[in-house]
């Protein structure tokens, strides 16, 4: 961790290289280092994103990147597994989808949660919102927060 010191009061203050030690989180200047780290300003509390990724679901369904997400399973035309590489604590998380397009005019569509949640893996479903036939969308995007 660089130091540096502060020309107008001669406080001498840890500086913020881009990387976070177990030496800099400690005390009060953990929550300042995380914020300022996270670009993030106000008083509201900061909820972390638990898993997350990208993947094609066409043809053999392949993840384009992630985090905490070990698989994708294939259930059938437009029906996924999201598996998680580490349980959630519970199944009470919040999942947010974003599907592309399907071909054609009239085709927009949904990702959408499929049954129940679990600690594990959540199930999704892609549709056409029109007809409601499911489909193999090529760019599905889930994150999951708690």
């Amino acid at each position: 961790m660089a130091i540096e010191l502060d020309g107008t009061t001669g406080v001498v203050a840890p500086a913020f290289d881009g990387t976070l030690d177990s030496a800099d989180l400690t005390g009060n200047i953990a929550a300042e280092r995380i914020t300022d780290a996270l670009n993030v300003t106000g008083s509201a509390p900061m909820y972390a994103c638990r898993a997350w990724v990208n993947f094609d679901g066409t043809g053999t369904v392949s993840i384009r990147a992630s985090g905490n997400v070990s698989s994708i399973t294939d259930n059938g035309t437009g029906q996924y597994t999201v598996n998680f590489t580490t349980a959630m604590e519970d199944a009470d998380y919040v999942v947010t989808t974003s599907v592309q397009a399907g071909s054609g005019t009239d085709n927009a569509n949904v990702l959408q949660i499929s049954g129940n949640l679990s600690t594990t893996s959540l199930n999704l479903l892609s549709e056409y919102t029109k007809n409601g036939f499911a489909y193999d969308a090529a760019l599905n995007c889930v994150a999951v927060f708690r």
